[in-house]
């Protein structure tokens, strides 16, 4: 079931970008290199992100906007640049979890989501107060 909800949540993403059309990047930004080294727009890393959360069970402790048993997402955009590093370093905290940098509730770990796509979810997460990854 969790299956047939996630690939619904890519295949309605994928619908709405597609139908807002392409915009305007310059080459740099246009891609990123994910650990297959198969080029992916940087677009399609945050919506796979976006998919990826939405599908698990990050609601649970976290909001887009507000506190609830951990930071909402958004601070943590706040908190921490958009970079490569950060991306990696935010990736291991939701496989492994972790605890005290945001008070002394731990965060599980999700030792069954792959390193990519943490990668992905940790892209969406920092994307969301409007910086791009440089």
């Amino acid at each position: 079931m969790k299956k047939i909800l996630f690939l619904f949540a890519v295949g309605t993403i994928a619908a709405t970008i597609i139908a807002c059309g392409p915009k305007e990047k310059k080459a740099t930004e246009e891609f990123n290199v994910n650990e297959s080294t198969e080029a992916k727009p940087a677009v399609d890393l945050i919506a796979q992100g976006d998919a990826l959360v939405k599908a698990s069970d990050c609601k649970t402790c976290h909001h887009a906007t507000n506190k609830i048993i951990g930071p909402s997402h958004t601070d943590v955009a706040k908190k921490y640049e958009f970079t490569e590093a950060n991306v990696k370093m935010l990736a291991q905290k939701i496989i492994n979890g972790g605890q005290g940098n945001w008070g002394e509730i731990p965060m599980a770990a999700h030792a069954d989501i792959s390193t990519e796509n943490a990668e992905s979810m940790a892209r969406y997460v920092l994307s969301l107060d409007g910086e791009t990854e440089h």
